[in-house]
């Protein structure tokens, strides 16, 4: 079978664009990296008095971690806070390794605005009381940038906190939290069987936050505006703005700044898809699975998704127009088949297992027998690894059965149009690539 060859992206072509009506928080027209003179500028490193206070707005606020999780970063501070207390310490770790080939918005961060993610990692650490932080990333161009906005403050600015750069290769899992603490301890970037979770020990046995840039770049605008301003974007339960990458379709990737609760179909009508050539979406990078067409009314915030089974995730928007949702859903699990941490029996053969059959399906190879034993894994498999992988493969096996069940019958009898003129094969599907900025 021929394959379609499709050129990967860079963040060299990302546009940056904000909603109508929203004002930014987070991105800005901006070639080259801002510089601490320009971010102190424009407000930026104010005076913390009280850490508590901005504790409380903080979870005034509602602000949910932008990394995939959706958990609020309030409750996450106050347990860091008080077990540090109990410790004797505490650790903050900004979380940029941007795991999900196809997001970019972390790198975009680290790259072009490293200051206001170095401002909320300072914020961050003083409301917990830590004395060392790190800046956790697998890009070599967000390391250099961040350590070149370190080396232009002077020690005033973060005071007595300790802030290191910490660089892991690449992996779809060095991004989960433990496997953060544990690559900052000394080992391998795999995650850990919990508990403990890392805000009851975490680095150097500390009561330990790990938080995506994203979420702690959020900490300047609250320190600056307080939670009634951040609140006026967005939903009751998903409040403010966040970050999607929105990519796929044939057409140039775009960085959007989004208020929560905008409808997916006005978001790809912006971009500049028309409604009816628009086959599906791959949504919250490869772990919240395939949106249907008739899905895509759906409203992106955390609980309108949570309603139609998928999830914001990483905000990673992936458009299928010429692709097969069956080759797509294939692509994606032979990824995550490759990428799993190799330390669970049941993640390690279950990706595997839920990837041959995706792959014989989409080789019109499968049989309706192959189909019953996918969706049958894709129903026990769930929870049963150390992270999210296999939740996420599962997912991706789930959406295609249940969403896309015409395209799987085309598959069984050989008769997809589609992948008969060349299926869509992809190592990394829908990847934005590590070009320069």
């Amino acid at each position: 079978m021929t394959t379609k060859c499709t050129a990967t992206p860079d963040l060299a072509a990302i546009t940056v664009a904000t909603w109508p009506g929203c004002e930014p928080r987070l991105l800005g027209a901006r070639s080259e990296a801002e510089s601490a003179t320009q971010y102190l500028a424009d407000g930026g490193y104010q005076a913390l008095d009280d850490a508590d206070g901005l504790l409380g707005e903080v979870q005034r606020s509602g602000l949910l971690g932008r990394g995939g999780a959706a958990f609020p970063l309030g409750v996450k501070l106050r347990s860091v806070r008080d077990g540090g207390r109990r410790a004797g310490g505490a650790v903050v770790v900004a979380n940029g390794e941007e795991g999900e080939p196809a997001s970019a918005k972390d790198r975009w961060l680290l790259r072009r605005r490293p200051h206001l993610v170095i401002d909320g990692l300072r914020l961050a650490a003083a409301m917990v009381a830590a004395r060392s932080a790190y800046v956790y990333v697998s890009d070599p161009m967000s390391a250099r940038s961040v350590e070149n906005a370190l080396g232009e403050l002077g020690p005033e600015v973060p005071g007595g906190l300790s802030i290191k750069v910490f660089v892991v290769e690449p992996s779809y899992v060095a991004g989960e939290e433990t496997a953060a603490v544990r690559a900052i301890n000394g080992g391998p970037a795999k995650p850990t069987d919990k508990p403990p979770r890392p805000y009851q020990r975490g680095v150097a046995a500390l009561p330990t936050l790990v938080s995506n840039v994203e979420t702690l770049a959020n900490l300047p605008f609250l320190l600056r505006y307080g939670a009634d301003a951040f609140r006026a974007q967005g939903t009751a339960l998903s409040p403010g703005t966040f970050l999607a990458t929105v990519s796929g379709g044939g057409r140039p990737p775009v960085l959007y700044e989004l208020p929560h609760g905008i409808a997916l179909s006005e978001l790809l009508r912006v971009h500049g898809f028309v409604a009816e050539r628009v086959r599906g979406v791959l949504m919250g990078g490869y772990f919240a699975g395939l949106l249907d067409p008739d899905a895509l009314r759906v409203c992106l915030d955390q609980e309108s998704l949570r309603a139609v089974g998928s999830g914001l995730g990483c905000a990673a928007i992936a458009v299928l127009t010429d692709e097969c949702p069956v080759a797509v859903a294939a692509s994606v699990l032979a990824y995550y088949g490759r990428e799993n941490a190799g330390q669970c029996g049941s993640c390690f053969n279950g990706t595997a297992a839920m990837a041959a059959v995706a792959e014989a399906l989409r080789d019109g190879v499968a049989d309706t027998q192959d189909v019953e034993r996918l969706q049958r894994w894709a129903g026990v498999l769930p929870g049963r690894g150390a992270c999210g992988t296999l939740d996420g493969a599962a997912g991706v096996a789930t959406s295609l059965l249940s969403r896309f069940p015409d395209s799987v019958t085309a598959h069984l009898t050989d008769s997809c149009a589609t992948c008969r003129g060349g299926a869509f094969r992809a190592a990394r599907p829908y990847a934005i690539e590590e070009a320069t900025v």
